[in-house]
């Protein structure tokens, strides 16, 4: 999907969290900042509204004034750089936004009928922190109540999304936000769960070290295993960085991995039939390996009766 923007609020004195910059707290190695920024990573223009810090990727920066004058007129701040006609909006304590959460926001907010759409977490409660806008309707209704109340600092989300039509999207967890230090550790411990930390890790490797690649971790972990077992086990992480290596030479991209890929297993399938016929040969003792070595055998005998 595109033809968006997105606005992140990222400011707030995050007092349930004793004053801590909560966007820059991380959570499975990376900042809350800058998991939601990977969410929008292909917005046409990302603003984030609060104080400048490190980032994952380049975005535009923005202050409420004043400061601290609250989400609407973040956003409204915000807004003034942004010229898609859908604006995604969400805040940035949202360790579990993924793409594809914003993807289905996007869409439901390109139906005709509505003005936007926002998420609702297990509970049915709606999170307006966490929805796609159409752009228009979202500065006609701020100007509105700027008008109306004569400021819009400490004026509440709900009387901007009472005047919007809006579709509601479930989602059990990517309104997760981290208010508080339990719930910083609740997400530390779901990325860890078995389930999903492969997928988290990968997700968050592939941030660090700036690449956007699709992996086939099943392709890959089915190398490694090949590899430690036809092999020996130190062969299995040289092996996956060789594919790697080999796959950046080659220009990188998906196609280059799986390529790289087939080539090692068909390499580590050799190996492991290599293996398995020395056993079977082992096991029978009375049956030569080759016609040579048994006519040397044969005259080895012979010298020897002589």
């Amino acid at each position: 999907m595109t033809g968006y923007d997105a606005v992140v609020l990222a400011g707030g004195a995050a007092r349930r969290l004793g004053g801590a910059d909560k966007p820059a707290v991380r959570v499975g190695g990376r900042t809350l900042l800058d998991r939601v920024l990977g969410a929008c990573a292909d917005a046409g223009e990302t603003v984030v509204v609060g104080p400048r810090r490190p980032t994952a990727r380049s975005v535009r920066w923005a202050r409420e004034e004043p400061t601290g004058g609250g989400p609407l007129a973040a956003l409204a701040a915000g807004l003034k750089h942004t010229g898609a006609p859908t604006t995604l909006v969400v805040s940035a304590d949202l360790p579990f936004l993924r793409a594809d959460t914003v993807r289905a926001l996007l869409a439901a907010a390109a139906t005709g009928e509505v003005e936007g759409a926002l998420l609702c977490d297990a509970d049915g409660r709606e999170q307006p922190l966490v929805a796609a806008y159409r752009t228009e309707p979202l500065r006609r209704e701020l100007a509105l109540l700027a008008t109306e109340y004569g400021s819009l600092v400490g004026l509440p989300l709900r009387l901007l999304t009472a005047e919007l039509s809006l579709g509601r999207l479930p989602h059990p967890t990517a309104s997760f936000d981290c208010d508080t230090w339990e719930d910083v550790a609740a997400a530390r411990a779901r990325i860890r769960d078995d389930g999903s930390v492969l997928d988290e890790w990968i997700s968050a490797a592939k941030a660090e070290l700036g690449i956007e690649l699709d992996v086939d971790v099943t392709a890959l972990l089915d190398l490694a295993r090949d590899a430690a077992h036809g092999v020996a086990r130190p062969a299995a992480p040289l092996t996956t960085f060789l594919v790697g290596y080999a796959a950046a030479q080659r220009g990188g991209g998906t196609e280059a991995v799986a390529d790289a890929t087939r080539k090692a297993v068909a390499l580590a399938a050799r190996w492991t039939e290599e293996a398995q016929t020395d056993q079977g040969n082992q096991a029978s003792p009375g049956a030569p390996s080759s016609p040579g070595d048994d006519a040397a055998g044969q005259a080895d005998k012979a010298g020897g009766s002589a």
